[in-house]
């Protein structure tokens, strides 16, 4: 049996009374990208820095390409690359620059760490920001960047914390583009994002998660198909309606002024609400991973 890149048996993470993470377990395969989803607070991040060997772990099992994060941390560094939420990058230095110093880290030679670092300028398309210094920057570059610095190493695993939170769509689609390239090359992506049709398109398996638990492991087709059916009826929160939906024994959720009603058979159903309940306004869409994640963690607002 092939040895996974991660392995958690009842994880935890505690900060004092508050319990970040709370028994969790899950397997990410090597060369699989795997998604950790949640609202804010929900323990993604701490899992995260746990498995990244910056935040150890309070209780539990935790193993990087078999190694316990504990015991040997340095060992799983030289093996890893890491994306923060925020971009670290030394101000003072160029783009070439960060990207050679930050290789010595992992004691590159000089010669080594400069055609490194070309190459993921250019794979990046930083080439012509090589010399210019971080703080003159647009926003897409710096995280482009700090991405192309997490795989100066050329990491076996390369875990991304809301890789493109904030940027405009131009610069997350050719990050998510290079991303896809390291996955057809073979390596293991952890990541977390709040962008879920990116997590629903790019990711093997995901978790959804809240208040430090995991509510859902899967695919994200399965995750759907399974929680939600195929497709989402949408009609308005009038009495009338929901009335009727009552005697006729369809199940539904309200969401604001909105009637959600989920179906693998939308034709019929949709016949029968118009003959029956004559709502004033009616449509139709493929459900998504988005319905599922607020089915699971409520729709209210979490700091």
């Amino acid at each position: 049996m092939t040895q996974p890149a991660i392995l958690a048996e009842g994880l935890e993470k505690r900060f004092g009374a508050l319990v970040a993470v709370d028994r969790c377990s899950f397997v990410v395969n090597e060369g699989e990208v795997f998604g950790f989803l949640g609202p804010n607070g929900a323990g993604k991040t701490s899992t995260m820095r746990m498995i990244a060997c910056v935040s150890p772990k309070t209780g539990g099992r935790l193993e990087v390409f078999g190694l316990d994060v504990n015991e040997r941390p340095r060992e799983i560094k030289a093996m890893i690359g890491v994306v923060s939420q925020e971009n670290n990058l030394d101000p003072d230095l160029s783009v070439y620059d960060n990207l050679v110093v930050f290789a010595r880290f992992f004691e590159l030679d000089r010669a080594e760490a400069a055609r490194r670092a070309d190459e993921l300028i250019e794979f990046f398309g930083l080439g012509e920001k090589r010399d210019t210094v971080i703080e003159v920057l647009s926003g897409g570059m710096k995280r482009r960047l700090t991405i192309a610095r997490a795989l100066i190493n050329r990491p076996r695993l390369v875990i991304l914390d809301e890789p493109t939170t904030g940027l405009d769509p131009q610069a997350r689609a050719l990050i998510w583009e290079r991303l896809r390239t390291l996955r057809d090359r073979g390596s293991t992506i952890l990541l977390s994002t709040h962008y879920l049709e990116e997590a629903e398109r790019f990711c093997d398996r995901l978790v959804i998660m809240d208040n430090g638990k995991i509510l859902i492991e899967g695919r994200p087709d399965e995750i759907v198909s399974s929680r939600m059916g195929r497709a989402v009826i949408e009609t308005v929160d009038d009495p009338a309606v929901l009335a009727c939906l009552a005697r006729e024994g369809i199940a539904y959720e309200r969401f604001g002024d909105l009637v959600h009603i989920t179906t693998n058979s939308p034709e019929p159903l949709i016949q029968r609400l118009v003959s029956s309940c004559n709502p004033s306004r009616l449509s139709v869409r493929n459900a998504t991973l988005e319905d599922v994640f607020l089915r699971l963690t409520g729709r209210g607002l979490k700091d």
